[in-house]
């Protein structure tokens, strides 16, 4: 079965029912994707969208890890060695 509700989600996953939940409020999980609403209210589970997140996961790593260097190159360290730094007090 595609959509699972929160309780049998969370005993098949290994989740608890609360980090379901928690997943989902803090928008880790995004509607349409990983959960949506049943056309009566309750949430269910998307297993296709939790598979996509999870093997998404490590490539999401990745981008994290390479934005993370790019933003600590040395780049603009070096622009500030090419102005010169001031000459040492004697």
């Amino acid at each position: 079965m595609r959509y699972l509700t929160v309780r049998k989600f969370a005993s098949e996953s290994g989740y608890t029912e609360a980090a379901v939940r928690s997943k989902i409020a803090d928008g880790t999980w995004i509607g349409d994707q990983v959960w949506r609403h049943a056309p009566d209210g309750r949430v269910l589970i998307d297993v296709i969208g939790f598979e996509a997140w999870v093997e998404m996961g490590k490539q999401s790593a990745t981008n994290r890890a390479d934005k993370l260097r790019s933003r600590l190159s040395p780049a603009p360290l070096m622009d500030k060695a090419k102005r010169g730094s001031p000459k040492p007090l004697e």
